[in-house]
């Protein structure tokens, strides 16, 4: 079945930088596209960054850009968001998303931006 992991998360102050990852499994992880969400209290599920099945294309909200990397190692069924220069509004749980027939996702990783 199929199955996103999601590591990574944790306290941070602003300014500061953290990678998720996200291990896939139960479906051929090169051959779809790959999205992260985040979701902070009390709003709406957002879309953060989106890569391409090969990697080639990726898009990111625009209140990330410059500031999130959102990568992908096919040998390895693991796609990574590289978070930088952390922000408190960047305070959520980040999700990791395929679109087979149906939506999967993980479980979720909490990303706090305090000091």
């Amino acid at each position: 079945q199929v199955q996103l992991v999601e590591s990574g998360g944790g306290l941070v102050q602003p300014g500061g930088s953290l990678r998720l990852s996200c291990v896939a499994s139960g479906f051929t992880f090169s051959l779809y596209a790959m999205t992260w969400y985040r979701q902070a209290p009390g709003k709406e599920r957002e879309l953060v960054a989106h890569i391409s099945s090969f990697g080639l294309s990726t898009n990111y909200a625009d209140s990330v850009k410059g500031r999130f990397t959102i990568s992908r190692d096919n040998a390895k069924n693991t796609m990574y968001l590289q978070m930088n220069s952390l922000k408190p509004e960047d305070t959520a749980v980040y999700y990791c998303n395929v679109k087979l027939r149906d939506d999967f996702w993980g479980q979720g990783t909490q990303v706090t931006v305090s000091s």
